[in-house]
């Protein structure tokens, strides 16, 4: 391998809420605790969970991400989708135009959410510096080479640059598995 590697994170089911939704799943005014940071600066885990009613069942205990975002965005896999009874749609965080909803529910209230389930399109997190030694630039498209005795090669992998981003690959917890990673592996960017 290369000298050039990019840490991975496994992305399990997880969901940001806006201001609205979050007044409305737990009181009005409430305000997200912090269970613990994430990668990215200014991300964390909150220590607040919801369950996701869909037809076909129900994922208890997902966890909120904060902080509060200006639109409610559910990423699950397309096996939590199975059990749902949803089939979400792969997409890059943000685009939501076409995926399907389902109920959330809080300690304090409902919301039946009309789009907003996705399974989050894989994607690297750069720093501009960090793309600079790659030779990448946001918004491009990549491939990522993973070893070990389950390697693959990841084909699409979306690149967003930012100089608030910490170097990171996520994935969701399907592909790392199929992969065979963990968090903290390293892969490297195909030329």
């Amino acid at each position: 391998m290369s000298e050039l590697l990019i840490p991975v994170g496994l992305s399990n089911r997880h969901l940001h809420l806006s201001k609205e939704h979050i007044d409305t799943l737990f009181g009005e005014g409430y305000e997200l605790t912090k269970y613990k940071d994430l990668s990215q600066p200014g991300q964390y885990a909150a220590n607040e969970k919801v369950d996701i009613v869909g037809p076909k069942g129900t994922l208890k205990g997902v966890r909120v991400l904060g902080p509060a975002r200006s639109k409610t965005q559910v990423e699950i896999s397309v096996t939590d989708g199975f059990l749902l009874g949803v089939k979400p749609p792969v997409k890059d965080s943000g685009d939501l135009v076409g995926s399907p909803g389902a109920k959330i529910v809080g300690p304090k209230g409902e919301v039946e959410l009309e789009e907003g389930i996705i399974a989050a399109a894989r994607h690297i997190h750069m720093h501009t510096s960090d793309a600079e030694k790659f030779g990448v630039k946001d918004k491009d498209i990549v491939k990522i080479k993973v070893g070990g005795k389950r390697g693959l090669i990841f084909e699409n992998v979306l690149v967003r640059v930012n100089p608030n981003y910490a170097l990171e690959m996520h994935v969701d917890i399907d592909e790392g598995n199929a992969a065979g990673l963990k968090n903290g592996d390293k892969v490297e960017i195909i030329k």
